[in-house]
Order: structure tokens, then C-alpha cells, then sequence
């Protein structure tokens, strides 16, 4: 049966929080290699780009403006990067690790799921994590055994569209066009937001709507300047409606859908 809506969203900064994981894995490499050890405000800025969606190249780009040279391979950097992620074999169980990943908090629970196919919602993720750990926050920490998800290798980086229009359609359970529910994508960085965009491009006779959502580390209330700043980029890249918080999603899809 045809769904009432396709909600896709992004893992990170938005299903969970990596300030403390992949973020921090980010500047811990850049400092492993240069003695630097960028803040939260370097790695935003860098993310506004919308071109850095993939935190291994993101670490490679600030060794890089940093004045870094010579810069490690990129083989390296992401074995340091992953040592730091994981803490252990990614492959290997998860039981295992010893590294950041333990430090993930969920932004949503297990019920949200439950609540969106009440909804007649389809839903999925398009994200650029690395398979293990999408994987182990979706089926161990969300216990979501089947969940559709496109990560990374399966699909080009974002803002690539491909990933997205793939999942969407499989879901949609009909080819792309007007005759197909609206499609929306919950996304925490500008290079989301630009995914849809490019999505529009490729399919204009499609709906669709970007949710964006600022990431957890600029909730807090001491950080409404930086927050408002980087709303500020997720709107100029064309979001569509910018959430406080990702369980705002299925309420604002049903008032759009009426």
C-alpha cells in the first residue's frame, strides 16, 4: 500500500549525538597529527560548506587550511580516525569497542518508529556513516532489526542525491513523480539540505520537503547566538522548515499534508 509520506532521515546530529563520538574523533585526528585541536565552531563552519559531509575528509581539509604539511595519507588518517571512533575492529563485535561510539547518546527512542507508521509514514535513513555504526545504533541501540538504510558506500556522498532518490523510491513503492507521496528528509547540515535540493533537480515533478535540524551541541541555551547562525546557513541553502527538534518532524509532516 501506497504510504501517506516518505520520512528519510540523516543518523548523525539528528537520530543521535556524535559531539562527543565522530566530532570529537574529528579534532582528536587533526590534533593527533598537527598539535591543533579545532573547536566546535571551526568544525560548524567547515559543515556550512555544505562540501564536508564526510568527517574523514573534513579532518584532511583543516590539517589542510591549518598549514599542515605534509599532510598524512588519507589511508592513515582514517585508520587513526577509526581507532578513535571505534576502539577496535569495526568488523568485530560491538560488545568490543572502547571507543567514542560508547559516548553516543540517542536524540529519539524506540516508540518515535512505532508512532511514524501509525502515521502511514515510510521511513528510512540516508546517512554517511560507516556502515558498522549505523548499524549498531540502529539495531542495538534503537532495536530496529530490518531498518531501510542507505550508508555510506552504498550510495555517492551527499550532496549527492542518488542515495536519497533510491530509498525514497523503494519506499514510495512507485516511481518518483507527482503520483508519488511527499517525500521529506531530516538533515543537520547544509550538505542535507543541498541533497534535496539537488533531489528537485533531478525529479521536479516530485514533492519534496527538507527538515533541518540544528545539531545537539547548539541546543543549549548558552548557545543561541551559534545556533541562530547556523539555522541561518540551513536556511539559506534552501531548507524548507528548520525543527527545534527531530520529534518535530511527524507533527509538522501531518499539518503539511493536511
Amino acid at each position: 500500500m501506497k504510504p501517506r509520506a516518505v520520512l528519510l532521515f540523516d543518523i548523525d546530529g539528528v537520530i543521535r549525538d556524535v559531539s562527543g563520538s565522530y566530532r570529537r574523533a574529528l579534532a582528536e585526528t587533526v590534533h593527533h597529527y598537527s598539535g591543533w585541536r579545532p573547536g566546535q565552531t571551526e568544525v560548524d563552519a567547515l559543515k556550512s560548506e555544505g562540501l564536508w559531509n564526510n568527517d574523514w575528509e573534513a579532518s584532511l581539509e583543516l590539517l589542510r587550511r591549518h598549514g599542515h604539511d605534509p599532510l598524512p595519507s588519507f589511508g592513515a588518517l582514517v585508520e587513526v580516525f577509526s581507532q578513535l571512533y571505534f576502539g577496535g575492529d569495526p568488523d568485530g563485535p560491538p560488545e568490543a569497542w572502547q571507543g567514542f561510539i560508547r559516548e553516543e547518546t540517542l536524540l529519539v527512542q524506540p516508540p518515535f518508529f512505532e508512532q511514524l507508521s501509525q502515521h502511514g509514514f515510510a521511513w528510512g535513513f540516508v546517512s554517511g556513516a560507516e556502515p558498522a555504526s549505523a548499524r549498531f545504533v540502529l539495531h542495538q541501540r534503537l532495536g530496529l532489526p530490518q531498518p531501510p538504510l542507505i550508508a555510506m558506500g552504498d550510495a555517492p556522498d551527499k550532496p549527492d542525491p542518488t542515495g536519497l532518490l533510491t530509498l525514497a523510491a523503494r519506499l514510495a513503492t512507485t516511481d518518483l513523480g507527482h503520483e508519488a507521496p511527499l517525500v521529506a528528509y531530516v538533515g543537520d547540515t547544509v550538505a542535507d539540505v543541498e541533497t534535496v535540493q539537488r533531489a528537485r533537480a533531478c525529479h521536479p515533478d516530485q514533492a519534496f520537503v527538507s527538515l533541518a535540524v540544528a545539531p545537539p551541541h547548539l541546543q543549549d541555551a548558552g548557545a543561541v547566538a551559534q545556533r541562530q547562525v547556523y539555522e541561518h546557513h540551513l536556511t539559506q541553502a534552501g531548507a524548507d522548515h528548520i525543527l527545534t527538534t527531530t520529534a518535530e518532524a511527524p507533527a509538522l509532516l501531518n499539518r503539511l499534508l493536511g
